[in-house]
């Protein structure tokens, strides 16, 4: 988990392959459908493509993170979070992943049918766990239902130039109610929410040397250029143009 920016895990986002995060020690949170979750030692998270999600490892934490992309597989269709208690499912699926880390690192012949064949074997481990013991995922709520209603919208809608009163018309409530319900969901407004789904796609957006910043900004909705930097000055302290220079690194989250 180390090694990829903070930003990348840290900001809302969703992904278009499925995701396990392995955590090995330590603890954590993590946001997923706007709902927070503790993260302790040996617990297993898993995340459908396309679920909205953020990741907040502790200082001392350890673990590994598999993204898989989508196809004929076997991987639940729903988010996961187990705890595994036994030392031997904890030790196996280690392994699983140390191969598969190995396998990457070596570059042999037929490495994605290689990792394909681990990818599935993981799978498996996460059904075995599912149907050996209860999913952390907690009694279903008017509160939670919303959430999942408005992770899903923004997800689907983030590029749009809407606002979170739109979202909260769309969902027959008031943006008071979805603030509120989202502050004690995730610790995060409704606002914020929005703001960090955004703010990760220009992220995503600007480590690369294309579209042009202008471009960028009119495809996460922004009416113009200078109010999408505006926007991004403000979250990281640092200008687009900045970002994609590589002057300055930026923070891994939002501005509060």
């Amino acid at each position: 988990m180390g090694q990829q920016p903070g930003w990348q895990y840290r900001l809302l986002h969703d992904r278009p392959e499925h995701t396990l995060i392995w955590l090995t020690r330590g603890q954590g949170r993590a946001t997923v459908e706007g709902l927070r979750r503790g993260l302790g030692p040996h617990n297993a998270l898993f995340i459908p493509a396309g679920t909205l999600f953020a990741l907040e490892p502790g200082l001392q934490s350890l673990g590994l993170v598999l993204h898989s992309p989508v196809g004929g597989d076997l991987w639940p269709g729903a988010p996961w979070h187990l705890r595994i208690r036994e030392g031997a499912a904890q030790a196996e699926l280690t392994a699983l992943l140390d191969a598969m880390m190995r396998e990457q690192s070596q570059q042999r012949g037929h490495l994605a049918q290689a990792l394909g064949a681990h990818a599935s074997l993981v799978s498996v481990w996460l059904h075995r766990q599912g149907e050996a013991a209860p999913q952390d995922d907690g009694k279903p709520n008017a509160a939670r239902r919303l959430m999942r209603l408005y992770a899903c919208a923004l997800s689907a809608g983030f590029r749009s130039d809407r606002g979170v009163s739109d979202y909260a018309a769309a969902l027959g409530v008031t943006p008071t109610h979805l603030t509120r319900t989202a502050r004690a969901a995730c610790d995060r407004t409704a606002a914020t929410m929005l703001a960090e789904r955004k703010l990760h796609e220009a992220q995503r957006l600007l480590a690369q040397p294309d579209p042009p910043v202008n471009r960028i900004a009119e495809s996460l909705g922004f009416h113009s250029a200078p109010y999408f930097t505006r926007f991004i000055r403000s979250h990281t302290g640092h200008s687009p143009t900045e970002i994609r220079r590589g002057r300055h690194g930026a923070r891994p989250g939002l501005r509060h």
